[in-house]
């Protein structure tokens, strides 16, 4: 992946973090104003160059609901990532209904890439509909894995 098209790839991750916990909060959390926030994963030219630090991705990721940019950084470089023991408690139910949670999530996947693609083209906000239930996707997965974990200790 290219320097332009990974930093594009971050910026788009940072953006779904700072949505996740809402702007206003991710500012209170890490003590950087709106704009400063909206510059770290702003498309324009002028702030190609400006990412979003690591102390602030620690404490905005610390309130969201998924670690959005660290899963991003993981997937760069080709690592799987699953959750803490603290975390592992949280989770309800077992690998029968992650499953049935995913099926329902690939559904909704299809469904939305059957209608963004009916023009022949993905636009950006069917892309970013695509991208949320990928994400979803993704958690799914991720309770699975912790399942199957769980049943082979």
């Amino acid at each position: 992946m290219d320097t332009s098209a990974m930093g594009n790839y971050l910026k788009k991750h940072t953006e779904a973090l700072v949505k996740d916990v809402g702007i206003e909060v991710a500012a209170e959390l890490c003590g950087k104003s709106k704009a400063t926030l909206g510059r770290y994963y702003s498309a324009d030219p002028d702030h190609a160059d400006r990412f979003m630090p690591v102390d602030v991705v620690a404490s905005i990721e610390a309130a969201a609901s998924f670690p959005h940019v660290t899963v991003a950084l993981a997937d760069l470089r080709g690592v799987t990532l699953s959750y803490d023991e603290d975390r592992r408690n949280t989770r309800n139910g077992g690998v029968n209904s992650d499953v049935v949670a995913l099926s329902q999530r690939f559904a909704m996947l299809m469904a939305e890439y059957n209608q963004s693609i009916q023009d022949g083209r993905i636009s950006i906000n069917e892309a970013k509909r695509l991208l949320v239930e990928t994400v979803a996707m993704q958690r799914v997965l991720l309770d699975i894995k912790l399942h199957l974990e769980d049943e082979i200790r």
